[in-house]
């Protein structure tokens, strides 16, 4: 009995690698290109993982760097640079995985569970020092509309727009976003 749960983890520890492996070398990640990578059936893999989604979210979830790690915000006060700054890190990192993050949004639509939502934590980051209100929670609601994957994807394709143009448009619609907001009293100046 405890050979076959052996096999079991060495076969579970597999796929999650392989996945692993296809993400750091952003290479294109889906359930067959996963299972030919670790050796094993499609079937097989879908026994271990249900969806594309749950492996990812499961086995690489931890290459994503903390809000603080990934974006130092220490020393910075104004509440538009540090939206700015988490937009330009989200993108950035976004565009650097391109490939899985495409994978994953896919297989989230088309049914394929729930994935992480790593914007929602840089947004809080960003917000950290704005006060609990319904106008922050407001605001970050905005911010979640434009940080996202799906906003990069359109400027990409749909916009026509290079990497440092996508970028660009979307720091400056967040950051157009912040200085309309009312979340502090004050309208935060937007960074140069």
């Amino acid at each position: 009995m405890a050979v076959r749960t052996q096999q079991k983890e060495r076969t579970r520890q597999a796929i999650a690698a392989a996945a692993r492996e296809l993400v750091v070398g952003n290479a294109e990640v889906t359930m067959p290109a996963v299972a030919r990578r670790a050796g094993v059936s499609e079937a097989t893999a879908y026994r271990y993982y249900p969806d594309l989604v749950t492996l990812l979210r499961e086995t690489v979830g931890d290459t994503w760097p903390a809000p603080a790690e990934l974006v130092p915000l220490d020393g910075v006060d104004d509440l538009g640079e540090r939206v700015a700054r988490v937009a330009v890190a989200f993108c950035a990192r976004t565009i650097a995985h391109e490939v899985t993050v495409r994978a994953i949004v896919a297989a989230s639509i088309s049914g394929g569970g729930m994935r992480a939502a790593h914007r929602f934590a840089l947004i809080e980051h960003a917000l950290a020092d704005v006060p609990e209100s319904p106008a922050r929670a407001a605001l970050a609601t905005r911010l979640a509309v434009v940080i996202s994957a799906e906003s990069i994807f359109t400027l990409l394709d749909l916009c026509g727009l290079d990497p440092d143009a996508t970028t660009a448009a979307l720091r400056d619609t967040a950051v157009a976003i912040v200085a309309g907001s009312t979340t502090s009293g004050r309208r935060p100046s937007a960074p140069r």
